[in-house]
């Protein structure tokens, strides 16, 4: 296939290769929002929450990413007991996990240094199910978090770092755009 510098059609054989810093912004905001698969409100009220802190904390991108792997929906992610965060979102809102050996259907709970993660023994018999344990062998966890693949239960043993997480996008022009 062959990308042609314009666009099809007869007229317009002009494409600006060049986005506006407004463009480049809304650009960068939007791949984190994909990443994490967040509605607009609910990445703008993170973002906002962060900047009227902005004196207290030292680094707003750290805290952001902080917010967002804390969130349940990306825990069970990257605990490996589903395969997409929108999975993990949506079995948690379904309430096939516990937080504490207490029902939660939030996804964007945030979880705490301590808390236990588990899946219902009911919703355990369920075909989605069926090879968590030799999917869970093959992965890879984050160091913020500790897994019992015997029992199926996760833990949150330390806080997100940025390195461990590397989002895709640029932080520092989400709060650019965010602060207009």
């Amino acid at each position: 296939m062959i990308k042609k510098p314009y666009p099809p059609g007869q007229k317009r054989k002009r494409r600006s290769s060049s986005l506006s810093e407004y463009g480049k912004e809304l650009k960068e905001k939007q791949k984190l929002k994909n990443w994490y698969g967040l509605k607009e409100t609910q990445l703008k009220k993170y973002v906002k929450e962060i900047l009227q802190k902005k004196g207290t904390v030292k680094d707003t991108g750290e805290e952001l990413v902080k917010k967002l792997e804390n969130r349940l929906d990306n825990v069970i992610f990257k605990l490996g007991f589903v395969q997409s965060r929108s999975q993990a979102r949506q079995l948690v809102s379904h309430g096939y996990f516990l937080i504490n050996l207490k029902e939660n259907n939030i996804p964007s709970y945030r979880v705490k240094k301590g808390d236990r993660i588990t899946i219902r023994s009911q919703k355990l018999k369920k075909k989605i199910f069926q090879n968590l344990v030799t999917y869970l062998k093959k992965h890879q966890l984050p160091s913020w978090l500790q897994l019992d693949k015997e029992k199926l239960e996760g833990k949150v043993i330390g806080m997100p770092t940025f390195k461990e997480a590397m989002p895709p996008a640029e932080l520092s022009s989400i709060f650019e755009f965010y602060s207009r």
